[in-house]
């Protein structure tokens, strides 16, 4: 959505959200898509924390005083990007497939709902200025 940013911070965490959960099905995909694959490594991603980290960074904020310097943490949204791990075969038995079918499933389920929320409150945030954009008509 170009241009969000002229709108409040709960359009740009919206956004952000979206897009993140829409990476995290993604990946989830891949993994449903590689159940069935030998040796294939099951990866999970997570944005969680990094979001939170970025909307209550306020005050004193570590500086970066050279370009190459590794950030701490993510100081707006536009720098949360997530981590992909993945998931270590530990069993040393089997095709080496790490691919929980039923654990996947779980997290697709969740994925989804927690985007269908976002879209919800995204739609009745864009409501809320339409309403009042027409003088409260």
């Amino acid at each position: 959505m170009p241009g969000i940013q002229q709108f409040d911070t709960t359009m740009q965490l919206l956004q952000k959200t979206l897009d993140l959960r829409a990476k995290n099905q993604e990946i989830i995909g891949a993994n449903i898509a590689n159940a069935e694959t030998p040796g294939y490594t099951a990866q999970s991603f997570s944005f969680e924390e990094e979001l939170q980290s970025a909307l209550t960074q306020s005050g004193m904020r570590p500086v970066a005083t050279q370009p190459n310097h590794i950030p701490l943490a993510p100081t707006s949204l536009d720098q949360v990007t997530g981590t992909v791990s993945v998931t270590k075969d530990t069993a040393g038995i089997g095709d080496q497939n790490t691919v929980s079918v039923d654990q996947e499933m779980i997290k697709l389920s969740q994925n989804a709902i927690l985007y269908e929320t976002a879209v919800t409150m995204l739609n009745k945030k864009l409501s809320q200025i339409k309403y009042a954009a027409n003088g409260g008509a």
